[in-house]
């Protein structure tokens, strides 16, 4: 390091400031909120409150438009963004992309909710379109997973069972006999809200606005695109679909 100004010499030690996302790949950000097991308890009616679904699909919105996403999903406490391969964003830089959407999630969170929620920040890559299709119904199968075994704890905890008893009638139980416990206590699982099983996505849509045209003094019609909510997704194969035909639309 001799020769090395001082200010060089200290940079030198950011070991990992120059890393950069691979170029030419699909990159899906993903957050999650750190500690919203305990955060979520105390705040909120479990096992799903829409006030925390709206909380999440505001701060996925701001998220989306401030990132500029292609495809935005939320379930649970997690949000999934996606962006094509050319996006460019802080040159690609994986330090700025990772603490810059954990910073920005946590305080969109804030904002929207009045309650100070933190989040982590990771970064998925691939080359390939089909893996992206992929990441997201692994994501929509998790959330479904998740949605089932929590109507099932917190079913067992309202009936008066502790955390510990809970989590040991339905440790290696399938989903048979979980749909069993619900349905034995009237709660049919395929009724739960869709939101609450296969979770929320965003993505972009055009529409046609009425403009002015200053040259000529005629009212025109004008495109604009603006973000689509959509908390009515199909699952498996049908979302495969779904999700291609979306992928197709960008630009």
């Amino acid at each position: 390091m001799a020769g090395l100004t001082f200010e060089e010499r200290m940079r030198e030690l950011e070991y990992f400031h120059g890393l950069r996302l691979l170029p030419n790949t699909w990159c899906v950000i993903r957050v999650d909120g750190r500690g919203f097991s305990k955060f979520t308890e105390e705040h909120y009616e479990k096992p799903f409150d829409e006030k925390l679904h709206q909380h999440m699909k505001e701060t996925t919105r701001i998220l989306f438009e401030e990132l500029q996403a292609d495809y935005g999903y939320t379930e649970s406490d997690e949000i999934s963004l996606l962006f094509r391969p050319q996006w460019a964003l802080f040159s690609r830089s994986l330090e700025k992309i990772v603490s810059v959407s954990a910073g920005l999630a946590s305080s969109a969170f804030t904002k929207v909710s009045g309650l100070m929620g933190h989040f982590d920040s990771r970064v998925w890559l691939s080359a390939k379109e089909e893996s992206v299709i992929d990441y997201f119904r692994w994501r929509q199968s998790d959330g479904a997973r998740c949605c089932l075994n929590q109507w099932c704890y917190w079913t067992l905890r309202k009936e008066g069972l502790n955390a510990t008893e809970a989590t040991a009638e339905l440790e290696g139980q399938g989903e048979d006999f979980k749909n069993e416990l619900l349905f034995s206590r009237q709660i049919n699982f395929n009724e739960v809200p869709l939101w609450q099983r296969r979770g929320t996505g965003f993505y972009w849509e055009e529409y046609e606005k009425e403009g002015h045209n200053p040259l000529t003094n005629e009212t025109v019609l004008v495109k604009r695109r603006r973000i689509k909510e959509n908390s009515l997704l199909p699952m498996k194969d049908e979302y495969s679909e779904f999700l291609q035909e979306l992928v197709a639309t960008f630009p």
